[in-house]
């Protein structure tokens, strides 16, 4: 399924035309302002609040950057919602790379790692590689 990104909400939610919003599936991405979720990627990660703000805003510009106004190709993997109504994606760039990963690879994302789904042994080794090269939400 492909369609033109319409808007970019944060770094791991999209407008998608003809589908609506998507999420992309198998990251996390830290929200604009403090959340419930902080708490896990402060505790798990020793990530400091800062760096979660620095990567939340370098992640809506990044997708800013990437997709906005750009036609995407989305496939899907188990579940095709979330509890929210969203499509559940992997969103792929008119070049072919895939999103989700991208961000991961930015360090700006970690990879979510409550559900399974197809791809997430490819994810966390890319999350492993942003860690030891010190990328993003990485950063000291």
């Amino acid at each position: 399924m492909a369609g033109r990104v319409e808007w970019v909400y944060d770094g791991d939610t999209l407008k998608v035309a003809g589908v609506g919003k998507v999420r992309l599936i198998g990251i996390d991405v830290p929200e604009r302002e403090d959340s419930d979720r902080d708490r896990y990627l402060v505790e798990t990660f020793a990530i400091s609040p800062g760096a979660l703000r620095r990567a939340s805003a370098q992640a809506l510009r990044f997708n800013i950057s990437a997709v906005k106004g750009k036609s995407v190709t989305l496939t899907f993997d188990r579940e095709r919602t979330d509890r929210h109504g969203r499509t559940l994606a992997y969103v792929f760039l008119p070049d072919g790379r895939c999103l989700n990963r991208l961000l991961l690879e930015e360090g700006l994302a970690v990879v979510y790692r409550r559900f399974d789904f197809d791809r997430k042994e490819e994810f966390l080794a890319a999350e492993t590689a942003a860690r030891a090269a010190g990328r993003g939400l990485w950063g000291k």
